[in-house]
């Protein structure tokens, strides 16, 4: 008897037909059968955030849930984050240029996060913005260029668009 079930996931846009375990991780998942490798299994107990996607625009740690829960639902992971023709997000370019990030390995986490939070409101507040990226840990930056990376995006994000001459 095989406890594999078919499901396909909606992940940035595209369709992934798969045949999964219906014990495996949505974390597991992206990473071994969707070539995602953005989305990081740290704790496996939903304590890090490494592995924040966004379901139907929603943070989600994708290593407390199962792949099959995730059909029919919209996934977003950090490599949807940036634009096709290679553009980055301005969270992502934020990061960057605040230097908020030094061995990477929490930053998805961070990005699908803020993005989460900057989206729902652009004008978070500082104390808001605090408490929503501290579910989330990072043992190298000491959070505080994290912030400024998260500020500036937002601000960014906040500008009108610059029209054309």
């Amino acid at each position: 008897m095989s406890n594999e079930i078919d499901i396909t996931l909606e992940i940035n846009g595209a369709q992934y037909p798969l045949r999964v375990e219906a014990r495996r991780t949505l974390a597991d998942t992206l990473r071994e059968e969707c070539g995602l490798t953005g989305t990081n299994s740290g704790c496996e107990h939903g304590v890090c955030g490494s592995c924040t996607v966004l379901i139907d625009n929603e943070p989600v740690r994708a290593c407390l849930m199962f792949a099959v829960q995730a059909q029919g639902r919209q996934l977003r992971t950090v490599e949807g984050l940036a634009q096709a023709d290679g553009q980055l997000h301005p969270l992502q370019q934020a990061f960057i240029d605040h230097h908020a990030l030094q061995c990477g390995f929490c930053t998805p986490g961070f990005l699908m996060l803020a993005v989460s939070a900057l989206e729902r409101n652009p004008q978070i507040g500082d104390d808001e913005l605090r408490e929503v990226l501290s579910s989330n840990l990072c043992r190298c930056t000491g959070y505080q260029n994290i912030l400024k990376a998260v500020r500036a995006a937002a601000e960014h994000m906040r500008a009108p668009a610059a029209k054309p001459a």
